[in-house]
C-alpha cells in the first residue's frame, strides 16, 4: 500500500498530466479490468498454480460479445464458454498432470486462435446493455465505482470469507511446503477445489473482458495480450507467494493499482510498449527472487 501511495505522489510531482481529472478518471477505468483479473489470478496462485490464459479469455470475450446476436444469447454464452475453458485448464492440471504453466499456456494459444477466427481485426459492436453496464454514472457516481465494490466483495467472500477460501490456502500451503497431500489428509478434496479455482479464474477474466468490451464498444482479439504478465506481477507485488499458501486480497488490490500507475506513468513518459514489457518483466523477476520458497519452482 505504501509503495502505491509513493508511486502516485512521484507521478503527481514529476508529470504534468497525472493529477488532472481526466487522467484520474481514465486511471480508474484502466485499473478495473486488471483488478478483476488479478483477483481471479490470485485464486489459482494461492493453490500454487498460475493461469496464463486469462489474457486470451479477455480477448475471446470481447470477440464473442461483438458477434451479431442478441445480448440474452451472447452474455450467458460468454460465461458458459469461459467456464468451460477454466474447466479444461483445471482438468489438464489435475487429471492429466500437466504443469499449470504448460497447460494454461497451451490453452492460451488455442483460445487466441478462436478469438482471431471470430474477429480477425478489432471491430464490430457489442450490445447496448453491455455498454450501459460500464459507461455512465448513477447519482453522479461512475459505474466503475460500483464495479469495484461488487468485485471486491465477491473476491473477499471467495478468498477470505468462505470455507472454500480456507481450503485454497490449505492446498497452497501443502504445495509450498512440499507436502501436496497435506490438505487431502484433512479431508479436503484438493482435485475438485483446484479445478474450481481455474474455473473461477476464467470467469473473473471473462468479467474483465465484459468490462473492456463495454468501454471500447467493440471486439478486439488483441486487447488481452498484456493481462497474463500484469496480473501475475500485480499478485506477486501484493505479497502473494507464487509457491502458494500465502496471500491477501487487499495486497492484490494495491498491487494491481501500482501496476496501472506504472503503466500510466510510462505512457505519460512516452516509453515504447516493448520497453514497458521489459520493465514489467524485470519487476516480476525481482519480486519473485525476493520471495522465500521451500522448494524450486513457482
Amino acid at each position: 500500500m505504501l509503495i502505491t501511495v509513493v508511486g502516485a505522489v512521484i507521478l503527481t510531482v514529476y508529470t504534468d498530466d497525472f493529477a488532472s481529472p481526466q487522467n484520474l478518471s481514465n486511471l480508474l477505468s484502466q485499473a478495473m479490468p486488471l483488478i478483476i483479473v488479478a483477483i481471479g489470478q490470485m485464486i489459482v496462485i494461492v493453490i500454487g498454480g498460475m493461469d496464463l490464459s486469462v489474457g486470451a479469455i479477455i480477448s475471446l470475450t470481447t470477440a464473442l460479445l461483438a458477434l451479431d446476436a442478441p445480448a440474452f444469447v451472447l452474455v450467458p454464452a460468454v460465461f458458459a464458454i469461459t467456464a468451460l475453458i477454466g474447466l479444461v485448464n483445471g482438468y489438464s492440471i489435475v487429471k492429466l498432470n500437466v504443469h499449470p504453466i504448460i497447460a494454461t499456456l497451451s490453452v492460451q494459444f488455442i483460445v487466441v486462435g478462436f478469438a482471431r477466427i471470430l474477429r480477425p481485426v478489432a471491430g464490430g459492436s457489442v450490445p447496448d446493455i453491455v455498454v450501459s453496464c460500464v459507461a455512465g454514472t448513477v447519482f453522479g457516481i461512475p459505474l466503475t465505482v460500483f464495479w469495484a465494490v461488487i468485485v471486491l466483495l465477491l473476491g473477499w467472500k471467495l478468498i477470505h470469507g468462505s470455507r472454500y477460501g480456507l481450503h485454497l490456502f490449505a492446498i497452497g500451503g501443502g504445495v509450498s511446503s512440499g507436502q501436496e497431500d497435506a490438505a487431502h489428509n484433512f479431508g479436503i478434496s484438493d482435485q475438485r477445489n483446484v479445478i474450481l479455482a481455474y474455473v473461477c479464474s476464467a470467469l473473473f477474466a471473462a468479467l474483465a473482458g465484459f468490462y473492456i468490451a463495454g468501454r471500447i464498444s467493440s471486439g478486439d482479439p488483441g486487447v488481452g495480450e498484456t493481462f497474463a504478465l500484469d496480473s501475475v506481477t500485480a499478485v506477486a507485488i501484493g505479497g502473494t507467494q507464487l509457491s502458494g499458501g500465502i496471500g491477501s486480497l487487499h495486497g492484490t488490490l494495491f498491487g494491481a493499482i501500482l501496476m496501472v500507475l506504472l503503466s500510466n506513468g510510462m505512457n505519460l513518459a512516452n516509453l515504447s510498449a516493448f520497453l514497458q514489457g521489459a520493465i514489467k518483466g524485470a519487476i516480476l523477476l525481482l519480486v519473485v527472487s525476493l520471495q522465500s520458497r521451500k522448494k524450486m519452482g513457482l
